[in-house]
């Protein structure tokens, strides 16, 4: 099957104080999704043991027209993409019962080795039993490196929880949004949820580490970026912003 879907329901976890979806609670369905798929092609989490492979994202870029609400049915659509040796591209599509199209989402991945940690080919046997599709939901986009602010106005400080934990031993890749939203100054904060998301992920960040998240404005957008507390490991910049524009 080359398109993937899930049908599933907005459940409490996923919303905010209004029962409107959190970003946070959007991408782990997408996320969710991914990982159904590649169950389905023999990669998946359960595979690790066997395969000895396992899947760590690199990037997402997320654009939401209309925020879903708590109890809403929704169905999510993935396919992979493109492949280079080192990294492979998926796209989502997020649709309401009615058929409405209320979320895209384009991402790019890696494949490691789960004993070493090492970045691994992705050979073609392995990408086709993704069957990948030539349909992109933004075929005029090209994740490029994302650049740090020289000045920043708010700095959060994090040390890493077991519970950020994930199954690759490292942070989670959803709990770097977590990070960033603490970053933010109270009152971008208390503003609406921002229908724009970009992340790029560089260096993982492992338990016990301590982290410093920093908080910029420009050109309208707000630009975390997390790095280590000796700002020489850089962990991963997050842009957020609320206008439709790329």
């Amino acid at each position: 099957m080359s398109v993937f879907e899930n049908k599933t329901r907005v459940d409490i976890s996923k919303v905010n104080s209004n029962a409107l979806i959190t970003n946070k609670g959007l991408l782990s369905l997408l996320e969710n999704t991914a990982c159904m798929h590649s169950d389905t092609a023999g990669y998946g989490i359960l595979d690790i043991p066997n395969t000895h492979l396992s899947w760590v994202q690199l990037n997402w870029k997320v654009q939401i027209f209309r925020r879903l609400k708590y109890g809403e049915n929704v169905t999510i659509k993935t396919w992979a993409r493109a492949s280079s040796k080192v990294s492979t591209l998926r796209d989502f599509e997020v649709f309401d019962e009615n058929n409405n199209l209320t979320c895209i989402a384009t991402t790019r991945w890696t494949l490691v080795n789960a004993d070493t940690g090492g970045i691994t080919k992705i050979t073609d046997g392995i990408i086709d039993r993704y069957h990948p599709e030539d349909k992109s939901v933004l075929p005029d986009f090209t994740f490029k490196k994302l650049e740090e602010p020289t000045e920043f106005s708010n700095e959060y400080v994090y040390t890493t929880q077991r519970r950020d934990i994930d199954v690759n031993k490292h942070m989670h890749n959803l709990n770097y949004l977590d990070l960033a939203y603490e970053a933010l100054p109270e009152e971008v904060y208390l503003n609406s949820e921002f229908n724009n998301i970009e992340i790029m992920y560089k260096a993982a960040i492992l338990l016990g580490d301590t982290s410093k998240c920093l908080y910029a404005n420009k050109d309208g957008k707000h630009i975390i970026v997390i790095k280590s507390m000796d700002g020489k490991t850089l962990h991963c910049i997050i842009n957020l912003w609320k206008d439709f524009f790329f």
